[in-house]
């Protein structure tokens, strides 16, 4: 199982961290091992890193979200673009 981390801005950092829980079920449902990191610099900047159980799957869930997920992604302040990337 890949071990990736997904790179975005947020809109406000205490909105993005209010949803912690939220974001660690949804990405859960794919994987294990849900983290969070924030930008050293306190820009808005985050990270979230996780052991993805098919990496297939989960980049088509990024690439075309669905409706709950989109409004999940809002309501956390997620601005795109989204970079992942996969451990080698």
């Amino acid at each position: 199982m890949p071990r990736i981390v997904i790179t975005h801005d947020v809109a406000e950092l205490e909105r993005w961290l209010k949803g912690k829980d939220e974001r660690a079920a949804a990405i859960g449902a794919f994987g294990t091992d849900v983290t969070d990191h924030l930008a050293a610099d306190g820009s808005n900047r985050v990270a979230v890193s996780a052991t993805i159980n098919d990496l297939d799957v989960f980049q088509e869930l990024l690439d075309s979200p669905p409706p709950e997920v989109a409004a999940l992604m809002e309501a956390h302040g997620v601005l795109p673009p989204l970079t992942v990337y996969v451990e080698s």
